[in-house]
């Protein structure tokens, strides 16, 4: 392309014409784009208008906003994605976005999370999906849609063929939403990444583990799947294992904050010696302890070839199952991201990570512990490196250089747009 568009120009005008003000960050935002190069030679650009951006005054973004910005958008093809995190959007604002997103077709990344965004809003970017061919990743987390526009998502599910990645974290659905969405999944065959995370669930039976469990039976697409705050037990952890022996496609497989303890993980144990697929494991903030880490560290070095990355934050382990793992990183070499943060250190543990890092066997960048030494014994320090670095935010200085402290972007490449 030999033009670039003037998108300020144009959004001075479209308050003019909509009898609006202008937002000063929505109009910073696109002088930077017009300045953006990028835009002659390449098929687009992500317009960055996060709330919780610090690095510049920042107007949060209204349902009025909204209104001009999308009447800006409307005819250009040079935006491909656009970033509204932690603004104050409401239902009465997404109507703007639904009608947009009927009529664009360029549009493949939208960010809603964290607005103010209910159940009749979930109604209106669902159904505006039924006709949407473009859009590829989509995220709604920490929107308050209920049960209710939970199952707008599910019927969407059974309609749309484009939609690669679907985010519906902390959004407040219930059994029955669950149950919908991972029966649509098990006929969707677009889906790769579905994030499901912290439902409200008033039962303890685990039905929804019960069918997400059937779906990956089914399921022959999905790769990433978010499971985190199910409640999810042993007996669910038991199900799940079940159906990841005939599924050949999953990658990454989030368990944190359940309620696993040794007996759960055997289970996984026994599923690591056979399955080639897996990529990344996350189990943080359960209950595995020693017994449940010495299961995964069995399976791992002598049987497993294919995880890469584990995290074990958080589960009550002590010097006994963390240097099992340690150990098993000696002869497992595809074993190359592990996070111990938050266990039970002892001195034993504290060498054993230290002559992992020191020796190269561990990268510095794919852990969450630095070796220091005081007084001539050897200790440990927290780094900010993870599975999930990034979930709830982004640099404002820019894309994230170094994907090893952002493990699941450097392994699954699903994860990100």
């Amino acid at each position: 392309m030999s033009f670039r568009p003037d998108f300020h120009q144009h959004y001075v005008q479209a308050c003019q014409n909509l009898g609006q003000p202008e937002n000063r960050f929505i109009a910073h935002v696109l002088q930077e784009a017009d300045k953006n190069d990028k835009i002659r030679w390449t098929k687009g650009i992500t317009l960055k208008i996060a709330g919780n951006n610090r690095l510049v005054p920042v107007q949060k973004v209204t349902d009025d906003d909204l209104q001009v910005l999308v009447s800006v958008l409307q005819n250009t093809v040079f935006v491909t994605g656009l970033d509204l995190r932690f603004n104050v959007l409401t239902d009465a604002g997404v109507k703007h976005m639904a009608t947009f997103l009927q009529e664009n077709s360029t549009l493949r990344y939208l960010n809603l999370m964290f607005n103010d965004i209910g159940t009749s809003g979930a109604e209106l970017i669902a159904r505006a999906l039924h006709r949407n061919e473009t859009l590829v990743y989509l995220r709604m987390t920490g929107n308050k849609i209920g049960n209710e526009g939970g199952m707008f998502f599910a019927s969407m599910l059974q309609i749309n063929s484009t939609l690669e990645k679907l985010d519906l974290g902390d959004c407040d659905m219930g059994t029955q939403c669950l149950i919908a969405i991972t029966t649509a999944l098990t006929q969707n065959k677009s889906v790769k990444a579905v994030n499901l995370n912290r439902p409200l669930l008033y039962s303890q039976q685990e039905e929804t583990t019960v069918h997400v469990a059937l779906m990956l039976k089914n399921n022959s697409s999905l790769v990433e799947l978010h499971l985190c705050k199910h409640e999810m037990k042993n007996f669910g952890v038991e199900r799940l294992c079940e159906a990841l022996y005939e599924n050949s496609s999953l990658r990454y497989l989030d368990l944190s904050c359940n309620k696993i303890t040794c007996d759960g993980v055997k289970f996984l144990g026994e599923l690591l010696k056979q399955n080639q697929t897996l990529e990344i494991l996350d189990l943080s903030a359960n209950r595995i302890e020693d017994d449940g880490a010495i299961y995964l560290s069995e399976a791992l070095a002598w049987y497993n070839r294919t995880l890469q990355a584990l995290s074990v934050v958080s589960n009550n382990i002590s010097g006994k199952g963390l240097v099992a793992l340690s150990d098993a990183m000696k002869t497992n070499m595809k074993l190359s991201y592990i996070y111990i943060w938050k266990n039970k250190f002892d001195e034993a543990t504290c060498v054993a990570f230290s002559e992992l890092i020191q020796t190269g066997r561990l990268k510095p960048n794919c852990t969450d512990v630095e070796p220091y030494k005081v007084d001539g014994h050897t200790d440990l320090a927290e780094l900010s490196h993870g599975l999930k670095k990034h979930y709830y935010w982004v640099p404002s200085y820019g894309k994230e250089t170094n994907k090893d402290a952002n493990a699941s972007l450097a392994i699954v490449t699903v994860s990100e747009y």
